[in-house]
């Protein structure tokens, strides 16, 4: 009965054990403690269970049994042991790997850091040089107005006593057409003369300087905005870098339609051509109006208003409201609002350009507000051709970014015509262009903002690259088309 009392208790013992088992050091201090008891205790129990057995069993025989018995119970307890030892290993090993995970991923974290911090102190260096140079010219304009303005002033004064002689000189002329002038008048008269001729060479050298001094001041002030661009990058980084820069600005157009905007339809009694056409016919207004090409049906169009003649306009965007990643047969039918974000539509397009002889010119706007244009001369094949397009540059106010004398076919993610080393333009880069390499410009791609991180987000994007220059991220473009022969259309 002792001996399965002592059996009893050291269940117990194992069960509140095993039940009571907290992780990492706590488990190891019970199960010590149980390791430093349990043999006490089975010592104990056996000796107090051997003087209380019965004369008629031997005590050997006893003392085997309760031994073996507390062997077992011993073993038992040394198996849960071992299984609480295996669990705070395996846990261990997990705590000790995600430790090590963590500190390689810091590690890498403090190097990029470290990385990112010597750029940040080369482009402090660069911005105190730069600010030391603005300074500089800064100094230099400032004295060259102050001379200028000296300069004006001089020519200001002699004006005045140049008009103050001619006045004279007109009143004595008008007594010489009264009396016969004396021998003393007449030298008066070739001295006033002389005089003149000596006022109009001073005006013309002071006009030259001041000539000179305009041409001069300009250059700094073009020198002071590219210095000002480049203050400006380390501030707006991401802006600028995707801006136009040291370019001449184009004189202010008329402004994008608008998205929400009123639309604005007109329907012209005879069969216009094209917009030139109604603008010939006495139409002014920007809008959208209603054209029929030769051998077409009838379609409308956006005519914009524009530099004393009007424009046809086949793609406009100006807040990615509308998106331009479209198949084949979008591009080809043409989708949008007119009066909104559009593509007029291939088809239309080449309807109204084999006509005769266009010029194709593209309006950009980057983030910062600057306008710049291109434009070119060009040929627009029909649908067996894949639209292909050859372009020749008449002028502009940025670097060219499309090849030229060269045929672009046009393709679309569901049909590239021309994949360049198993690399598919449109669906890599989103959207229908003529593309020739994948990075020379994409006018149909996602619009995005200047905030988005990371080249491959920009390369997606509305973009304008010139084979050598870095990508100018856009906010809004327009593509029109005008015939070079203005007499065809009247």
């Amino acid at each position: 009965q002792n001996s399965n009392t002592a059996k009893t208790d050291s269940r117990k013992s194992l069960c509140i054990l095993n039940n009571h088992r907290v992780s990492g050091t706590e488990n190891m201090k019970i199960i010590l403690v149980f390791l430093f008891i349990a043999p006490l205790a089975l010592s104990a129990r056996g000796e107090k269970d051997y003087s209380s057995f019965d004369s008629a069993t031997s005590p050997e025989t006893k003392s085997r049994f309760a031994m073996l018995d507390d062997v077992r119970i011993l073993a038992n307890g040394l198996l849960q042991l071992g299984h609480g030892l295996k669990d705070f290993v395996h846990k261990t090993k997990g705590q000790m790997n995600d430790i090590f995970q963590k500190l390689y991923i810091f590690d890498r974290s403090f190097y990029e850091l470290s990385l990112q911090t010597s750029e940040i102190k080369e482009e402090e260096e660069q911005l105190r040089q730069t600010t030391a140079r603005l300074q500089i010219n800064n100094e230099e304009i400032k004295n060259l107005s102050q001379e200028m303005n000296s300069k004006i002033e001089d020519l200001i004064q002699n004006k005045i006593q140049l008009q103050e002689k001619v006045w004279g000189l007109e009143d004595k002329v008008t007594k010489l057409a009264i009396i016969q002038p004396s021998m003393q008048e007449t030298k008066d008269i070739s001295s006033l003369k002389a005089f003149v001729e000596q006022q109009d060479n001073h005006i013309k050298q002071l006009l030259k300087i001041v000539e000179d001094q305009h041409v001069q001041l300009n250059r700094q002030h073009n020198q002071i905005m590219e210095l000002e661009d480049k203050l400006n990058h380390i501030e707006l980084q991401e802006l600028a870098e995707n801006s136009f820069t040291g370019e001449q600005t184009e004189p202010e157009a008329i402004p994008f339609p608008v998205r929400n905007a009123t639309a604005v339809t007109y329907k012209s009694d005879g069969a216009a051509p094209d917009c030139t056409a109604l603008y010939n016919s006495g139409m002014r207004s920007s809008g959208v109006y209603t054209i029929k090409p030769n051998s077409s049906e009838a379609f409308d169009v956006y005519c914009e208003m524009k530099f004393g003649s009007s424009w046809t306009v086949i793609q406009n965007r100006v807040n990615g409201s509308l998106d331009f990643n479209q198949t084949w047969d979008a591009y080809a039918n043409g989708f949008g609002e007119l009066n909104e974000e559009f593509w007029l539509g291939l088809n239309k397009t080449y309807s109204i350009t084999k006509q005769g002889d266009y010029i194709l010119r593209i309006e950009l706007q980057d983030w910062k507000d600057n306008k710049r244009y291109i434009e070119y001369a060009f040929s627009l094949g029909g649908p067996e051709t894949d639209y292909t397009l050859q372009l020749s540059r008449i002028s502009g106010s940025i670097p060219n970014a499309l090849p030229e004398q060269t045929e672009l076919r046009f393709s679309t993610a569901d049909r590239d015509v021309d994949i360049i080393n198993d690399f598919n333009c449109p669906e890599n880069y989103l959207g229908g262009w003529w593309h020739s390499e994948c990075e020379e410009t994409n006018l149909n791609g996602k619009y995005v903002t200047p905030r988005s991180r990371g080249r491959l987000d920009r390369r997606k994007g509305l973009y304008w690259k010139p084979k050598k220059g870095r990508y100018y991220l856009l906010k809004s473009t327009k593509i029109m088309i005008h015939p070079t022969d203005l007499k065809s259309f009247e």
